[in-house]
């Protein structure tokens, strides 16, 4: 008999380091890196002088949170602003503004709900997340968990900006184990780009539909951004 694979705790951490790095990394035009060792904690807090924090729930339930240094902060807000087209000259100077606090709250929207979608790609479970919570800090918070958590595990991962400014991710969850049947299936990735792209590829290529149409379905594309 085929020796069942089994995801754990770790597992899944790595899967979160992965969304953070990619989608970080995507935005900002620069390199983010983790490290590759990974602090066993004993409960997740949150530090100067930013902190932002994520509960997901569902398939399983858990914590997680984001502690940046205001130069490290900065730099990542300067970054994604500027990717995105616009000036320094615009862009807030301090960690305390809204502007920044906004950003990296929306960034870190992005990283869960990019972790959120591979897990129920890879693992045929589902978890939701509420809205990130940006906290402006000069002291350490301690964070625990409102839900029920029989055996609650914390791990911490040092992140590295291309700077070199340091920031750190602490999750929070039950000790948990995926056991993969040898039955088991692997779900084809959805990618909405691609499948939109197609059908506008249809669209372009049908001969016989009338001029009217195809001008209509190409403007609702033209206004989507594709």
């Amino acid at each position: 008999m085929a020796k069942n694979q089994t995801i754990s705790t770790d597992d899944i951490l790595l899967v979160l380091c992965n969304s953070m790095k990619s989608v970080l990394s995507s935005a900002t035009g620069q390199p983010i890196n983790y490290s590759s060792m990974v602090q066993k904690i004993h409960k997740t807090c949150l530090k100067p002088d930013i902190g932002c924090f994520v509960l997901f729930d569902g398939g399983f339930s858990g914590l997680v949170i984001l502690n940046f240094s205001a130069a490290s902060a900065m730099e990542i807000y300067t970054n994604y602003m500027t990717n995105m087209g616009l000036p320094e000259s615009d862009l807030a100077t301090s960690h305390t503004a809204d502007d920044v606090s906004d950003v990296m709250g929306e960034l870190m929207n992005q990283m869960v709900g990019d972790f959120t979608s591979v897990i129920g790609h890879e693992l045929h479970t589902s978890i939701t997340q509420n809205q990130p919570k940006m906290l402006t800090i000069n002291k350490q918070v301690v964070l625990s968990i409102d839900t029920n958590l029989d055996r609650p595990q914390a791990r911490r991962v040092a992140f590295t900006t291309s700077k070199n400014n340091i920031f750190y991710l602490e999750l929070a969850m039950d000790k948990i184990e995926f056991i993969k049947l040898p039955n088991f299936e692997e779900r084809e990735a959805f990618d909405a780009d691609s499948i939109l792209e197609q059908e506008k590829n249809k669209i372009l290529n049908t001969e016989s539909a009338p001029t009217s149409i195809l001008k209509s379905e190409l403007d609702l594309f033209d206004e989507l951004g594709i």
